[in-house]
């Protein structure tokens, strides 16, 4: 199974993208400085809002993830994976984490990135509120 979701989103003067564990993509428009996960705001979706084909690939044993984020010229591709416990509920917010800790938020656990780990150059763009930002989630899984 194979399963594609587009978001865009816009970036925030406040976008600090240090946290070491998870990043961030939210619905809501407002970031203060203590969001140091939040890396896009003013999203078109938040867990709740994916397709079922995609959160039903997603919540299969062995789903693997690419997620592209893109701004202008800059991009940046993260792999995380699925679990059977991801349950998409969180109306604004989708979060991908290192860690397996799952909740409503969740979009996907054990990534090979966090917040910190993002080419500054990308971060830069993010800081720009004009800055629209297209995130691209593919998710494959063998079953």
């Amino acid at each position: 199974m194979k399963a594609t979701e587009i978001i865009f989103a816009h970036g925030h003067e406040n976008v600090l993208s240090t946290n070491r564990t998870t990043f961030e993509i939210t619905k809501d428009t407002h970031l203060t400085r203590r969001g140091d996960c939040i890396i896009a705001v003013g999203a078109t979706k938040g867990a709740a809002d994916l397709n079922p084909k995609f959160k039903e690939t997603m919540q299969k044993e062995r789903a693997r993830m690419t997620l592209s984020i893109e701004a202008d010229s800059e991009a940046e591709t993260i792999i995380a994976c699925g679990s059977p416990h991801l349950s998409f509920t969180n109306p604004t917010d989708l979060v991908v984490r290192k860690s397996d800790y799952v909740c409503g938020r969740t979009l996907a656990i054990r990534a090979d990135k966090a917040a910190k780990d993002l080419s500054r150059k990308l971060v830069e763009k993010l800081c720009n509120p004009n800055q629209r930002v297209r995130i691209t989630l593919t998710v494959e899984s063998a079953t």
